[in-house]
């Protein structure tokens, strides 16, 4: 089992320890290297605790290791790519973040947040501030200079501090960045701060795995300098791994919001049969009831609530009916009857009276001629087209399932960060591309005539140079699919608000709704209800128990 070594590396005088395991909080490393006994690695690795992902790396024979457990283990599909440490890549300065020592429970708290967005493995924060003067690890993140907020997090391993590692070896583990980051190069920075880290404790070279189909982050560490090694993983056939080793499942191309759901319904033992994948449609069936659903939208929500969602006039009406906060509303008419509007009110919202994701919807509106132009382009989307005063605030997105507030979450719009050297429109193709990665491609900022009146408003123009460190909003509406940014709230909002959020799902007679308010604060109790939405994205708001409590909705008798 063991690979060669080269005695002269390394800083320390020691031999080198065999049958090495190390625990890094998300589960265990086992050094293959420093196992001679094939049996004994396999035997160890199945020692692995529930809810844990253990790893036995640098297994160089691995068809001789699954000939002896194979229906315990699998290969694991990832390559192994390693970093020449003479050939750091330089330390990536940037006005907005820095890369430091992870040094509190907010910090620990911060990194796990990364980790659940990525479907990765959360890690005992006792245990993560317990190893911050350990020096086998190096738990670096990336932090806002404004604000102090984690962006991004990377986690370093020093095999000699572990085990005298003779080939004088490190490796790069747990590379993870804010979905919701809109600065460039955060992955960049960590990376190139941990290799120069491990460069000067005297490290040769620093190894990661990386899973074959992540065609972004591969192309991100070949142009670091990585090349791939023959070297493999082996991990244990658990319900955490199950996706890498059972094939595609059935409901593969399904987007996000339904994927959620299905996911919950499998592990409750629901039976799921795709219906139509590129819609969102699935049954899903147990103890004789069966339900069809499109993501969040249900049998269960009737044809009447929906189309109270979907009439965005109707949905006022009932709101204020029911005595709660909404804005003022017209139908566009013709251009006078549209300025008086304007006139009235200074700044107003247009938005075509059916539609969804935003598309139709201009924000602050302040000439005439910004108002037609709106309503014209609103007219593309729908014939009948609103105009609303705009209320200044944070747009704020409340789940209410089974008539219950779930979730809550301030939404922001599109921004961009300044280089210095890339124009505006470069700089929102690039932001663009990193919001659609981060959503599995539902988030992506339109290069729309409403894009450029945004930037127009703000005095550049689409070819300008934005000045280095300089932030832009490049889009009114906090919408999450046209480049918006999503920020959880459940704990701090105002009782006033879930109260409020609850009463608008009763007028409706909706049991599953988004209710997209504008507040001064999630935190105060002034607000207006703008919209409902009768099919929320219930994947925006992990890790709340959106897809949890949609499952119990359907399935009450499967409630925990």
């Amino acid at each position: 089992m063991r690979t060669s070594s080269n005695p002269t590396a390394g800083d320390k005088d020691q031999e080198a320890a065999e049958n090495v395991v190390l625990d890094c909080g998300w589960g265990r490393l086992l050094f293959a290297q420093t196992f001679e006994d094939g049996d004994l690695l396999l035997d160890t690795l199945l020692e692995e605790q529930e809810g844990r992902r253990d790893i036995a790396f640098y297994v160089t024979d691995p068809h001789v290791l699954l000939s002896l457990r194979p229906q315990q283990v699998f290969l694991d599909p990832s390559h192994t790519y390693r970093l020449d440490l003479e050939e750091t890549p330089e330390r990536q300065t940037h006005p907005a973040f820095t890369v430091s020592r992870l040094e509190s429970r907010e910090d620990a708290e911060a990194v796990n947040t990364c980790y659940m967005h990525w479907g990765m493995v959360s890690v005992d924060e006792e245990f993560l501030l317990a190893c911050r003067d350990d020096p086998r690890y190096l738990h670096l993140v990336a932090r806002d200079t404004t604000s102090g907020e984690v962006l991004g997090t990377v986690t370093g391993l020093d095999h000699v501090e572990i085990f005298g590692d003779r080939d004088n070896g490190s490796s790069l583990w747990c590379l993870a960045v804010d979905a919701q980051a809109h600065y460039p190069g955060i992955g960049v920075a960590l990376v190139a701060e941990l290799a120069q880290r491990l460069r000067q404790r005297g490290r040769t070279y620093m190894d990661l795995s990386v899973l074959y189909s992540n065609e972004e982050a591969i192309a991100l560490y070949e142009k670091l300098g990585f090349y791939a090694v023959p070297l493999f993983a082996l991990k244990t056939r658990n319900s955490i791994n199950e996706k890498l080793y059972i094939g595609p499942a059935p409901e593969q191309d399904l987007n996000p919001y339904a994927r959620l759901i299905v996911d919950e319904a499998r592990r409750r033992g629901i039976a799921v049969e795709v219906l139509d994948a590129e819609g969102g449609f699935f049954r899903l069936t147990h103890g004789g009831r069966s339900i069809v659903c499109r993501e969040s939208l249900s049998e269960m929500t009737t044809a009447i609530a929906m189309s109270r969602c979907d009439d965005k006039a109707v949905t006022q009406r009932l709101l204020r009916q029911a005595g709660l906060s909404v804005p003022e509303q017209m139908r566009a008419g013709t251009p006078q009857e549209n300025a008086h509007f304007l006139e009235t009110h200074k700044r107003v919202v247009v938005k075509p009276l059916r539609g969804e994701q935003g598309h139709g919807v201009a924000v602050d509106l302040r000439t005439p001629d910004e108002v037609e132009a709106a309503v014209a382009e609103a007219r593309q989307h729908c014939d009948v087209v609103l105009l609303e005063n705009f209320v200044q605030g944070d747009d704020l997105r409340v789940i209410v399932i089974n008539y219950e507030v779930v979730a809550a979450a301030v939404r922001r719009p599109a921004e961009i960060y300044g280089s210095g050297k890339h124009s505006i429109a470069e700089l929102i193709e690039a932001q663009s591309r990193r919001r659609s990665a981060a959503t599995g491609g539902e988030s992506s900022i339109p290069m729309d005539a409403e894009t450029e009146r945004c930037v127009e408003a703000a005095g550049y123009s689409m070819s300008d140079i934005l000045p280095a460190g300089e932030t832009l909003t490049v889009r009114k509406a906090a919408n999450l699919h046209t480049g918006g940014t999503i920020h959880d709230v459940t704990e701090s909002l105002h009782p006033h608000l879930a109260a409020a959020a609850v009463e608008a799902a009763r007028a409706i007679e909706i049991p599953v709704v988004g209710l997209d308010f504008l507040v001064p604060s999630p935190e105060e109790s002034d607000y207006v209800i703008i919209e409902a939405n009768e099919r929320p994205g219930l994947a925006n708001h992990e890790p709340a128990p959106t897809a949890q409590k949609f499952i119990d909705l359907l399935f009450p008798h499967l409630a925990a």
